[in-house]
Order: C-alpha cells, then structure tokens, then sequence
C-alpha cells in the first residue's frame, strides 16, 4: 500500500504563523526562517491538502474556507505537542508516573486535599490526577489507580471498598426563609436541581421515604456535583448532593439542609487498579496512602 504523504510539524507551524500575522514576511521572521522557506512550506502543505490555504485581495493575504477550517485542528495539533513535549521534559530519568482518575468534584474535594505530602513522601512519584467519571463495568486503561462510585467488582480489576455515601437536600438558606419546608410535598414548590449521571437520584430518595413526586424528574441539569453544588449555593434551588462534598459549605453557612433526612446511596466510593498491578511500587504506594488517610479521618476529633 502506497504510504500517503502527511505534513511536517515545520510546515504546520509555518502555516499557523502565516495565518496569525496573514504575511510571510512577519511569519519568518517569527520563525527565524526566509521568507522564501515559509512560503515553500505553505506551498507543499497545499499541495499535500490539495486545497488552497490563502487567497490574496487586493495584496493582502486572506483565510480560504478551507484554511480556516484547517487552522483549528492545526492549533490543537500544535498545542498538543507542545504538551506533550513538556510533560516529558518535567521528569527526571528515576521519576515515575501514576496516573489516577477520580470523578472530578470528588477529585478536588477529597482527593486532592488527601494527597498533601504524598510528593514529599515520595519524590520519585509524579502524580498525574484527572477528573473523570468513568465506567461502572469497564477500568480506564490509561489510568494506573482509579476512584470511582458503584459496585464493588470490575473485571480483571481488584477494588479496595473506600467509604459508602449518604445524599443530602441542600440549597441556599434564603431559600429556607422564614422557615424549612414542613412536608416533602412542599419541598417539591422548589426548584429541584439535578445531576445528569444521576437522573434517578430524587426519585429514589424520595422513594425511600414513601412518598411519590411527579417532580423527581423535572428541573435543571448539571454536568457535574460541582456545578451542582454551585448552583444550590446561588440560590437556584434545592440539590442532592453527597454530605462529604459539602461540609464546608453546610459548616460556613453558604448552604443549609433543606429537609432532615440522609439517603444512603446504593453504591459506594471504590479504588481500583489492574489485578497484575498489585504490587507495582507506585501503585502499592497510594494504596496505601489512601488507606492511611481513610484510617485518620476515622479517628475521633480529640479536644
């Protein structure tokens, strides 16, 4: 099979840089280059494209449809190596990576907090965290340690049980005045937020204190817990929210419990990483981290 030409980082750059001055003459000089080179790049790239990139009107230098069209996936190309190349000149030749996903407000919330002085403890370790909520059924393959919320089985996967969840109603204490909602009936006359990986969540809560709403599902949706939690505080209506990832919010008074009733979840929070990880160092190193930062916060507050 014939390889098919594909366009060199040079020309790339030389592209973007003659679309962001519209003049090769400024182009080059940016990238230290004639004016002659630049122009030869574009021109191979055209060729390649079979697609002109710029037209010129009236002796300036302008975008085709095609070359605007171009220009954004060559900046996400370029800004992509540029990542790229600088994530790998971070680290030393005895660092390591571990890379851990979490849902993202439980990543900032709990997670992120809990890791003050893993660096210090272990130096070696570069810790790469991104927010995510993946999978019940399937462990994310980049991912050398994930945190999740569900079952505690995975396939080729050994989870360690982190904690279960108890869901609250929360909203901003204006909403509250003169004072809390004296039946579920008239906690439904505010606005009830929801959580699109949750649709169910009022449902079942108010399931499980034997009422029905034909208002479980109705209200404004929210990506994230986050999201979610700033929006109850804004004082958009009333959310179901995790008790952990609002305490700080309930304790300063930026949100109040709106009716006095905590639903445990059906799932609980799990850490999870390939079975034939188990004792990788790194890996075996947060675990137990992790571990030891569950079994502090067990520990009774001493006054």
């Amino acid at each position: 099979m014939r390889k098919r030409p594909l366009p060199s980082i040079s020309a790339l750059q030389s592209f973007e840089a003659v679309a962001r001055h519209l003049s090769a003459t400024r182009a080059a000089q940016e990238l230290h280059l004639t004016q002659s080179a630049v122009s030869k790049q574009v021109g191979q790239l055209e060729e390649i494209l079979q697609n002109p990139l710029f037209t010129r009107i009236r002796k300036r230098l302008q975008l085709t449809p095609a070359g605007e069209l171009y220009l954004v996936e060559v900046r996400k190309i370029l800004n992509q190596v540029e990542m790229s190349s600088h994530y790998i000149q971070s680290y030393g030749g005895d660092t390591e990576v571990l890379a851990v996903v979490a849902p993202p407000t439980f990543a900032s919330v709990w997670l992120i907090p809990r890791l003050v002085g893993f660096g210090k403890a272990y130096p070696h370790i570069h810790l790469n965290i991104r927010g995510e909520s993946g999978s019940l059924d399937a462990p994310d393959e980049k991912a050398d340690v994930e945190i999740y919320f569900g079952g505690g089985t995975r396939p080729n996967s050994q989870c360690a049980y982190l904690f279960d969840e108890k869901v609250v109603a929360v909203c901003a204490p204006g909403l509250l005045r003169p004072s809390m909602p004296s039946s579920l009936q008239q906690l439904t006359g505010l606005r009830l937020l929801q959580l699109n990986s949750r649709p169910q969540a009022w449902h079942e809560w108010f399931d499980a204190q034997d009422w029905r709403s034909n208002r479980s599902y109705h209200g404004p949706r929210f990506e994230t817990f986050h999201m979610l939690i700033s929006a109850a505080t804004a004082g958009c209506g009333v959310a179901l929210v995790p008790r952990f990832l609002v305490e700080d919010e309930l304790a300063n008074g930026r949100l109040a419990i709106a009716w006095p009733y905590a639903h445990t979840s059906k799932g609980a929070y799990y850490l999870a990483h390939a079975e034939h990880t188990a004792d990788v160092p790194k890996v075996r190193a947060l675990v137990q981290w992790i571990s030891r930062q569950l079994a502090a916060d067990r520990q009774p507050c001493r006054t």
